[in-house]
């Protein structure tokens, strides 16, 4: 998945939290997300909206991180309550990070088909992650 298929995969499954999302999709949310952030911070540093651009991103992709998140953990056939192990200082992260890293599992699971599989169903190639 490129990085604009995957930007628009996750706004449009804004609220869904069923489902898998493969490596490629996750990532390249949160490389969208931390520029936008970023770029929102320098705005909010320059006095160009009173602190505001920030929180607004902030609130407003709130969900659809959560929900990617949660697909994300449901291809490596793991639980969305996982993420609550974040509220573990250090530990917590580090372990999210290293689940987020890891390769989907093959085929369908208990949370859905695989997401590289192809129409009929068979496993296809996976995209460059």
């Amino acid at each position: 998945m490129e990085f604009g298929a995957a930007v628009v995969s996750v706004f449009s499954k804004y609220a869904i939290f069923s489902g898998r999302a493969p490596r490629s999709e996750y990532w390249w949310f949160i490389l969208f997300y931390m520029i936008v952030s970023v770029v929102a911070e320098i705005g909010d540093k320059m006095g160009l909206s009173f602190g505001l651009l920030g929180a607004i991103w902030t609130f407003a992709t709130l969900i659809p991180t959560i929900a990617v998140s949660t697909r994300r953990l449901h291809d490596i056939d793991r639980s969305g309550w996982w993420q609550l192990i974040a509220f573990i200082p250090i530990v917590g992260w580090i372990i999210l990070i290293i689940w987020f890293t890891r390769v989907g599992t093959n085929g369908a699971n208990r949370f859905g088909p695989d997401p590289f599989a192809g129409a009929a169903g068979a496993p296809a190639a996976p995209a460059q992650a």
